[in-house]
């Protein structure tokens, strides 16, 4: 009678499939989870679809010369013209590309950053962890926008630097948070054991420390997605943005400057601000039904 035999490796990909598919069992009984879910690939499938919903050239004034300026709705159908003649639309289209993209793009630079940081930090001891605890109490003491508006006006206006920007000072709050969970994590007795075994460093951090804050870490992620989200916004309305590509911050601010509020074009200053406000929702609902998910103690206290 043979026996198959069944390597580790397989093991571990079942038991990681099966959690996967009770972790979305649970997601998909969390409500409010669902509708932010809902929400975002609404979203995320309208900036995929900006080539087949919306025609590019609208977003130059040149090709737009004989659209009216400040057309509402009903003459310019969906969503109106600006003070350029441009449409609205083709603008709301493909500045969520942008805005989207700076927003991910940005947050997983912050997360890899405060999650090397934070396990660092928390798991080595002496000059090397002070000083990196140092260096994230700096970063949280200066206030966020104006460092960032003075690194974007160094760097120059275009996406990348904007990424760059928000990327590398939004980093500090995932780097303590993590390393918090660190200190809790490699005191438990089943590291202490792998220790005495002789693991090493690297094993201990890849085999015992980072599975048990990975959840943390997706968690902190989709939450941190909103803030860079906001943050792009701000330094587009601020003039910081690149102004060769659309993204709803740069809408709100050339809104702004074309006196939009007082001319009453609700269609030119509306649609970015409600994109943003449901993109921002939106992942701060699914950053707290995993939050919940992840987190035993949530998860008994909502039932």
């Amino acid at each position: 009678m043979s026996s198959i035999a069944v390597s580790p490796r397989s093991i571990a990909w079942q038991r990681r499939r099966r959690a996967l598919a009770q972790a979305w069992a649970q997601y998909r009984r969390h409500l409010p989870g669902m509708i932010g879910l809902g929400v975002l690939v609404v979203i995320v499938a309208m900036a995929l679809l900006a080539p087949v919903i919306s025609n590019h050239d609208e977003l130059r004034a040149v090709n737009t010369v004989d659209n009216p300026t400040w057309a509402t709705p009903s003459e310019f159908p969906p969503l109106g013209t600006d003070n350029l003649g441009r449409s609205v639309w083709a603008q709301f289209v493909w500045g969520a590309r942008i805005s989207l993209l700076v927003g991910l793009a940005a947050t997983l630079i912050a997360i890899v950053i405060g999650s090397v940081v934070g396990i660092a930090a928390g798991f080595y001891r002496g000059v090397g962890s002070a000083v990196l605890m140092r260096l994230t109490e700096w970063f949280l003491v200066i206030p966020f926008l104006p460092l960032a508006i003075v690194l974007a006006a160094i760097l120059g206006p275009s996406v990348r630097n904007i990424i760059l920007v928000i990327g590398i000072t939004s980093w500090p709050s995932t780097a303590r948070l993590v390393r918090a969970q660190v200190l809790t994590l490699k005191e438990r007795l089943y590291v202490e054991r792998s220790r005495a075994l002789g693991a090493s460093n690297r094993h201990l951090i890849g085999r015992h420390i980072f599975p048990n804050v990975s959840p943390i870490i997706l968690a902190n992620l989709t939450l941190t997605v909103p803030i860079a989200i906001l943050s792009e916004t701000t330094l587009a309305f601020l003039g910081l943005g690149d102004p060769t590509r659309a993204s709803w911050g740069k809408m709100l601010d050339e809104a702004f400057r074309a006196g939009a509020l007082s001319r009453n074009a609700w269609w030119y200053f509306l649609p970015p601000g409600l994109g943003i406000m449901a993109v921002v929702i939106a992942f701060t609902l699914i950053g707290s039904a995993l939050e919940e998910i992840l987190d035993p103690r949530l998860r008994e206290r909502r039932k």
